[in-house]
């Protein structure tokens, strides 16, 4: 199975694979730093804590492996400032992105970075046809990101899964699809 690079370079950040044990400290620091600015929108933060940051390195690493999920750490000189991933799609040819920032990394541009170097990433897989982004629509914020990356809106629907606090229960869904490659029948390049 082809993965996707562990590590990579974003200029001034990084996007590197979690390391399970050895990541501990500063994922729990992450996330506990984080909680207030993530609240709102995502309710696994609800259950946060050491077991909780302890289960997700572990898993991370098992979904890595499975080709499930290819979670990183976005890192700015060594120090996490956020997470970004990507997770199967709801068919085997798609994939869902996800990201979020720790509040002192906001409105610089990062989440919107972290998430094209996946999208190259993703897009350098032989099986991924196409990728998806999904955010509650009260969430203007996390909207920016698939606009700015060229995805398009296909659809709005009812959220699977209960709604943050700040939510609408509605999610946006995102899509962007593998791009022709150069020369081909559907490239005029002209």
């Amino acid at each position: 199975m082809v993965r996707p690079r562990q590590l990579i370079e974003c200029g001034d950040f990084v996007l590197r694979r979690w390391r399970g044990r050895s990541d501990f400290a500063p994922a729990f620091k992450l996330i506990e730093e984080s909680a207030d600015h993530l609240r709102p929108w995502e309710p696994w933060v609800e259950g946060h804590g050491e077991e909780s940051t302890r289960e997700f390195l572990t898993k991370a690493e098992a979904k890595w492996a499975s080709g499930d999920v290819y979670n990183y750490a976005i890192a700015e000189d060594g120090t996490p400032i956020g997470m970004c991933q990507s997770s199967r799609g709801p068919t085997p040819q798609g994939r869902r992105l996800g990201y979020w920032l720790h509040p002192a990394a906001t409105g610089r541009g990062i989440a919107t970075r972290a998430a094209a170097a996946v999208v190259t990433e993703m897009f350098a897989l032989p099986d991924v046809e196409y990728l998806e982004i999904v955010h509650d629509s009260a969430n203007a914020r996390s909207a920016a990101v698939p606009r700015r990356l060229g995805f398009t809106e296909v659809r709005r629907e009812q959220a699977p899964r209960p709604s943050a606090p700040a939510g609408s229960g509605i999610d946006v869904v995102w899509r962007l699809d593998r791009p022709a490659p150069p020369g081909s029948s559907v490239d005029h390049g002209w």
